[in-house]
């Protein structure tokens, strides 16, 4: 393994550091590096959304290129470690995806887990501390996708916006986004006040930063005519 966890670990778009927003993206591939390899019986979830978000590191690189930040991008699978899950978590290593035994996390003993923090979850997470560190951005924010359905519930909602405290903002951006006529809906489908936000939360707090995370119904997130779109609107409606 590289010394260097950069493109190992993460990826990174170094942008100006005035800007007042800093992007991370916790979940923007489904690789697993060598040392690993997908079992037959989980090959087919590589594309889906238990192993990445998918369109969520394209919205990220574009909106970064817009808005001239600073992007950190984990470059390994959720299935391998969850980037945006504490070490103590209990979804850290998901034992089941799609209603079957993940192979992938069926024996996670004390030395595998210990390899998977080390070189993945861990250097992800020091390389969002030193671009805070070392920047103005007021905001952290952390782009996520979803999936249009779960368990037959069909999602009608186009863009969620997640917080724990920072309501009046999030609500802010709510509003510029439905004046454009895009569906929004506050903490869903997930809650910002559930642990849901980890990534942006610990960082952003760590560092004295205001932190939101962003999630985009997948159907949306891979359309580049609707990302052409979005960014447009965030790069209006940013910084809050």
């Amino acid at each position: 393994m590289r010394s260097d966890p950069e493109g190992e670990a993460y990826a990174r778009r170094r942008g100006d550091p005035r800007a007042r927003v800093l992007l991370s993206c916790e979940h923007a591939s489904s690789r697993l590096p060598p040392g690993w390899a997908w079992h037959a019986e989980d090959r087919h979830l590589r594309d889906q959304h238990w192993a990445l978000d998918r369109g969520a590191a394209a919205l990220t690189h574009e909106l970064a290129e817009r808005l001239d930040a600073t992007a950190v991008l984990a470059c390994f699978s959720r299935l391998l470690v969850d980037a945006n899950r504490p070490e103590d978590s209990e979804d850290l290593f998901l034992r089941e995806a799609d209603g079957h035994r993940l192979r992938l996390n069926e024996r996670i003993e004390s030395e595998e887990r210990r390899r998977r923090l080390e070189r993945y979850h861990r250097p992800y997470h020091a390389a969002i501390d030193r671009e805070l560190g070392g920047c103005a951005a007021e905001w952290l924010l952390a782009i996520h996708s979803f999936s249009p359905s779960y368990q037959g519930e069909v999602r009608e909602m186009e863009i969620g916006i997640l917080f724990d405290e920072e309501e009046e903002a999030a609500s802010r951006l709510a509003l510029s986004l439905e004046a454009a006529g895009l569906r929004v809906a506050l903490n869903e489908p997930y809650s910002g006040k559930d642990g849901l936000m980890y990534s942006a939360e610990r960082h952003a707090r760590r560092h004295g930063r205001r932190p939101l995370e962003l999630e985009i119904r997948q159907d949306r997130a891979i359309d580049p005519a609707f990302r052409r779109r979005l960014v447009a609107l965030l790069a209006s409606a940013l910084p809050l």
